[in-house]
């Protein structure tokens, strides 16, 4: 193997065109063939077997190089960072559990109208009561909930949904 090196690094340097890291290649090579020696079958080009190897290697970085961005400063890493969920997850618990304390005809009315998208007529028969009925609980059941979660009405997620009815 030792005999090898000189032209294992011409070959190195001929694919990546830099000599520390065609040193660094014939290095991995060197290491991945000692570790899989018992791989190599004796009567075999044992040239053709390391080429291969450090062939084979530098390419498999070579594509990994391609899915990695160099992040030098954190630029890149700070503008894929995503604000945490937990505020809203908790929001949303809070919401849930307010939701829940409303009387059962004003939470139907506002889930129908505003959550499930229906129109007050299709929620008044549904409901089997007046269109006036579904808007009164629907207006309510908003005012309920504000109040509640200690909010305005324009603070109420989505709460445009919850105006008009579709």
């Amino acid at each position: 193997m030792l005999a090898q090196i000189p032209t294992l690094r011409a070959f190195a340097f001929s694919l990546c065109g830099n000599f520390e890291r065609a040193d660094d290649l014939v290095q991995e090579t060197l290491l991945k063939a000692w570790q899989h020696l018992d791989k190599f079958e004796e009567g075999t080009n044992l040239r053709a077997w390391l080429y291969t190897i450090l062939r084979n290697s530098y390419f498999s970085e070579l594509r990994k190089r391609r899915r990695e961005v160099e992040d030098v400063d954190g630029k890149m890493t700070a503008s894929l960072s995503v604000a945490p969920t937990q505020h809203g997850h908790v929001d949303m618990q809070d919401f849930q559990k307010a939701l829940n304390l409303l009387p059962a005809d004003q939470r139907e009315a506002l889930v129908l109208v505003g959550a499930a998208g229906m129109s007050y007529e299709e929620a008044a028969a549904i409901a089997q009561c007046a269109v006036g009925t579904i808007k009164s609980r629907v207006n309510r059941a908003r005012t309920r909930l504000t109040q509640m979660l200690g909010m305005s009405e324009d603070d109420l997620p989505g709460s445009s949904a919850f105006d008009a009815g579709p």
